[in-house]
């Protein structure tokens, strides 16, 4: 993957990229809305069928589900190379139906105002954002460091008011992952536009397909993250 994330597309400049970016951030875009539209999907089963719901308030299937997500990111990051597209496919859509099941609990802990609020709003951020991303002329690259440190950073602070159950912390780890999760998505965009501009990745169908998943997988991490700090952040609890 890393081959890939650092070919010549990387150095090619932004404002001379090639008419191939179109097939692959179209089909980023596709797989990306289709993962949103699984992980509502089952969201919305899973809170209407009590069988199911109970499933989710089982502690050990719970965990074990957020595990499982985990390791298909991992998975899926590490060895894209070397898997199938079908089984690219197939991980990507197991993610996004167990997101779906884990998430499934913030029905029942916010009012669905608050969740169709916080849903637009992220929409239309991801939007603005995803755009700029696209069309700047401003090399993002020059700010991943900074972008690593943040999620870092947000990551331990996460998990220290996992102990210190402290609100207001809380409103600043939920203010800055909005504001974390806005930038990355406009610097994973232009990430995906630089690596689409690379012709030989066009010319491969299969190479294409895998990458069109994984780079939807990316957006679709930034967009459900800035949706869930901005539900914690204005959010109406039931």
């Amino acid at each position: 993957m890393s081959e890939w994330f650092g070919s010549r597309a990387d150095s090619l400049p932004l404002g001379g990229l090639r008419v191939e970016i179109r097939p692959l951030m179209r089909n980023v875009y596709l797989w990306m809305f289709f993962g949103l539209l699984v992980t509502t999907v089952i969201s919305l089963i899973t809170v209407n069928t009590p069988a199911i719901l109970e499933l989710a308030f089982n502690r050990v299937i719970f965990f074990g589900a957020i595990i499982a997500e985990f390791a298909l990111v991992i998975a899926l990051g590490a060895a894209l190379r070397r898997m199938s597209p079908g089984m690219a496919m197939a991980m990507f859509i197991g993610y996004a139906a167990l997101n779906g099941f884990t998430l499934s609990l913030i029905f029942l802990v916010y009012d669905l105002g608050a969740i169709s609020n916080a849903f637009l709003t992220t929409a239309f951020l991801f939007a603005a954002m995803s755009a700029i991303g696209y069309f700047t002329e401003i090399d993002l690259s020059r700010y991943s460091s900074y972008l690593i440190m943040g999620l870092i950073g947000l990551i331990i602070a996460s998990v220290v008011n996992l102990f210190l159950r402290s609100s207001g912390f809380d409103f600043l780890i939920s203010l800055f992952g909005v504001v974390l999760f806005t930038a990355l998505t406009a610097y994973d965009t232009q990430k995906l536009k630089m690596l689409a501009a690379d012709p030989t990745i066009g010319a491969d169908g299969s190479i294409m397909l895998k990458l069109s998943i994984y780079g939807a997988l990316t957006l679709y991490l930034d967009f459900i993250n800035l949706f869930l700090f901005l539900l914690r952040l204005f959010g109406r609890r039931n």
